[in-house]
């Protein structure tokens, strides 16, 4: 029997399929969809080896991502082709759960074969791998982990070992993770950034589009903020065009450094972790998947910082985490709930228009919820109140909480183009953007050797450790009251906002978690109760505590101790960094050197390019100056 398998996201050419790594944890895989907003997209092409003659049955593994909401026609469909051949089986029409659909029986000869999916309806068509057998009667595994192992044999993937050992693993490559790789390369570590997507900037990044809150350079030590000052899009504020986010900046900052120095990893998320041989406590290495063609990684350091948003290193390595609200008395919070619950602040599908020349047309759709002129939103734009999952589990439930904020998306857009009484007013709007990742604001936090609570910025409780300073304020998002009462999802929120009086530091003792022993924590998950994370939540904040973890990752790799060392031996090393702040790379033109060589009160000189004629370029640079009548040196490139 001959088999062969074929990764969706590998494909030579994704067309107007994109890529979704978000929920890999739970898939063991990326796949690739079709987000088209309405309009069809290209096809995803690529071609492969048939390892031998003969017929063929071909396996599709998708989903109806709309089946869940039990309405209409599965939005998601798409064809398969092989050679050209249409097999006339519509894919993504198999219901709610990803599983193998069965494409049809071809005859191939061995050798090249061409194989393309072709989406027919720009609503988010979904495609994780295909399976070519010849044995008819074959169906391949779904169960996770028999799929993962089939998938590993099938595919031959292998683990391949880095060869170097870093002193510090960033995983996440969202603000956060890049202020801690750069702040720790810049202290002295060899450090790798690993980055599960082809861009840096996490929720600031073009494909998600949040801006950066808080404000840098505050609190005791102002000196904290060089970092995220240096890498944040100079215009970069509510939803706009994907320029105003300037991804190539916060990736271009590394090209400062040698590459001996660091490791930029995209494309590859942490999907497992190896302990230190007989220490439950102590992280060896982290093993990382390839989000295009699976391959995995093994990093190894003697730090590591996770930065993923969803904890996704500390809760392999069994940290201890919270989720949800905890009980007033838990903290003693007055602005915490009686009893404790999994409420949490949720995901934001980002969204907007444009008006167009001409009247725009967008698909009449029947498969999402049933909206009304009473109940639609007569609006342009969904920006951060456009927020689900708030009772959902934010990392494992990511895709239904994505997939949900879509579905509105599109079914209300659909409504107003089409059947409310107002149509005629959105008759020339057009979708012109909408996220088909989701911006999360949190998940899971982990229990560091201090949990900070809303008492301890209310009362100005100081801390000996202090570090980066929040300077938000109390921002508590809640599912909106008429959109609760609605729909039987929400997907709407208000916010609570209570000031506080000035910028209030970070213990450092958050920073790390209390039982991994080389774990820092950065982003999201850092040790804060759920109320008090909704003051140092938002990113600019978070770059600037990543600095701090930067910086004590430095003290670690030259002291050869860990986290909670630097607390309890070296604080005042890190206090003293702090106070000067990262020191800022020159990337201009002229390097420090340059300016002493050539200062202007030394000699005034001119740059002029070279001749454009025929004359000789010192004839020419000779008459240039006698017509300025400079008679000063001059300096020629």
């Amino acid at each position: 029997m001959a088999h062969l398998w074929l990764e969706a996201e590998a494909f030579e050419k994704l067309g107007g399929w994109v890529v979704d790594s978000q929920t890999m944890s739970q898939m063991g895989s990326a796949y690739i969809m079709a987000h088209g907003m309405g309009i069809p997209v290209a096809d995803a092409e690529t071609v492969c080896n048939i390892p031998e003659a003969g017929h063929y049955t071909v396996w599709v593994r998708t989903r109806d991502w709309t089946a869940v909401w039990k309405r209409g026609t599965p939005a998601g469909r798409f064809n398969v082709i092989v050679n050209g051949t249409v097999f006339p089986e519509i894919m993504g029409t198999n219901g709610t759960a990803w599983a193998w659909q069965k494409a049809g029986t071809v005859k191939l000869a061995q050798g090249e074969t061409r194989v393309a999916l072709h989406d027919l309806t720009g609503f988010n068509g979904r495609c994780d791998a295909l399976y070519f057998t010849t044995d008819s009667g074959e169906i391949p595994e779904n169960e996770p982990d028999k799929l993962s192992e089939m998938r590993r044999n099938r595919a031959n993937i292998t683990c391949e070992d880095m060869p170097d050992e870093y002193d510090l693993v960033v995983a996440g490559g969202g603000i956060a993770g890049i202020c801690t790789a750069v702040a720790a390369i810049r202290s002295g570590a060899k450090v790798a950034l690993i980055q599960d997507r082809p861009v840096l900037g996490g929720c600031n990044s073009s494909e998600i589009r949040v801006l950066l809150g808080g404000w840098a350079h505050v609190g005791p030590y102002p000196e904290l903020g060089n970092v995220i000052s240096e890498i944040g899009p100079v215009a970069g504020g509510f939803i706009g065009g994907k320029e105003l986010y300037e991804d190539e900046r916060k990736e271009n900052i590394f090209r400062l450094f040698p590459d001996s120095q660091y490791t930029l990893a995209l494309n590859e998320r942490v999907v497992s972790i190896d302990k230190a041989d007989n220490d439950a406590k102590t992280i060896h290495a982290v093993v990382t998947c390839n989000t295009r063609n699976g391959a995995e990684k093994r990093y190894r350091a003697r730090l590591f910082a996770d930065c993923t948003g969803d904890a996704v290193i500390a809760r392999l390595a069994g940290a201890e985490t919270m989720y949800g609200r905890e009980a007033g008395s838990e903290f003693n919070e007055s602005l915490a709930p009686e009893t404790g619950d999994r409420q949490v602040m949720g995901m934001s599908v980002q969204w907007y228009s444009e008006k167009a020349a001409q009247p725009a047309s967008f698909p009449d759709i029947d498969w999402g919820i049933e909206f009304t002129d009473a109940n639609a939103y007569f609006i342009r734009r969904g920006e951060w109140d456009w927020e689900a999952g708030q009772y959902r589990d934010q990392a494992e439930e990511a895709e239904y909480i994505r997939d949900y904020g879509l579905m509105v998306t599109y079914a209300n857009w659909s409504f107003l183009k089409n059947r409310s009484a107002r149509k005629a007013e959105w008759a020339c709007d057009t979708l012109q953007w909408v996220s088909f990742l989701g911006g999360k604001r949190e998940s899971y936090r982990v229990v560091g050797d201090y949990v900070l609570s809303q008492n301890d910025i209310e009362n100005h409780t100081v801390h000996a450790d202090a570090t980066g300073a929040m300077s938000w304020d109390i921002d508590l998002h809640f599912p909106e009251p008429a959109n609760a009462r609605n729909f039987k999802e929400p997907f709407r929120s208000c916010a609570y906002h209570r000031g506080i009086e000035a910028p209030y530091p970070v213990p450092y003792r958050c920073l790390y978690a209390r039982d991994v022993k080389n774990l820092f924590l950065g982003g999201r998950h850092i040790s804060m109760s759920h109320v008090a994370f909704a003051c140092v939540r938002v990113m600019r904040t978070l770059g600037i505590l990543g600095e701090v973890i930067g910086m004590a990752a430095g003290i670690c790799t030259r002291e050869k101790c860990y986290p909670r060392d630097v607390y309890a031996k070296y604080f005042d090393k890190l206090a003293a960094m702090m106070k000067t702040g990262i020191k800022l790379t020159p990337y201009h033109a002229y390097e420090a050197d340059d300016v002493e060589k050539y200062h202007f009160k030394d000699y005034g000189f001119i740059h002029i390019y070279p001749a454009q004629n025929d004359t000789p370029a010192d004839e020419s640079l000779t008459c240039q100056i006698k017509a300025l009548n400079i008679s000063h040196k001059h300096k020629t490139d």
